[in-house]
């Protein structure tokens, strides 16, 4: 299993933590379409948030994003617990994937150890989204894969699953109807080291 490795900063924000990893409005459900709504290209699916809303949330994130050994050890998330070892690990490699690209669960897993599941049930639980980017995670059969605890379009409420098929999109990764990555050649990024 490679190692583990942390970012070193000599400052820990001063922001409740906690608090602020609560999921943002921009990935929470909706149930009715906000009035701001817009098309993503080439989809023909609404897109719930402005690429504004996504910069100042990435950029809030960021901020917030523990890079000490100690930060990590006292950060908790808005359930109140403290993150593995492996979550900080999948959390930072998941950061080394470049927009435009994605990678999958079980590459994922072979970099850092463990398994494509327990990348999988980290990612869910990411408390620190856009700026995370767990959602240039996929399946390994290369469909979009999980977000939040939903598997495809008929899952729970379904809407996760276009999140992220519109978030992936305005990176320009583009999926089939049934889910499956289209341009598998150039849309798949693996690190060599």
């Amino acid at each position: 299993m490679p190692a583990y490795r942390t970012r070193v900063s000599s400052e820990t924000p001063s922001t409740d933590l906690a608090e602020a990893s609560k999921p943002s409005r921009f990935f929470e459900a909706s149930k009715t379409p906000k009035s701001r709504s817009k098309t993503v290209p080439g989809t023909g699916m609404a897109s719930e948030a402005s690429s504004e809303d996504i910069q100042v949330e990435t950029v809030l994130k960021k901020a917030l994003f523990p890079t000490t050994d100690s930060a990590r050890k006292e950060f908790k998330n808005h359930a109140g617990k403290h993150l593995t070892l492996h979550q900080w690990a999948v959390y930072d490699f998941t950061l080394t994937i470049p927009s435009g690209k994605v990678t999958t669960y079980k590459d994922v897993a072979q970099m850092i150890g463990g398994s494509p599941r327990s990348v999988g049930n980290a990612l869910r639980n990411n408390p620190f989204p856009p700026y995370v980017p767990c959602h240039r995670v996929i399946a390994s059969d290369h469909f979009v894969g999980g977000f939040y605890g939903e598997w495809g379009k008929d899952h729970k409420t379904g809407t996760r699953y276009n999140q992220k098929v519109n978030l992936l999109a305005n990176e320009g990764v583009s999926f089939s109807e049934k889910g499956y990555l289209l341009d598998v050649s150039e849309s798949i990024w693996r690190r060599t080291t």
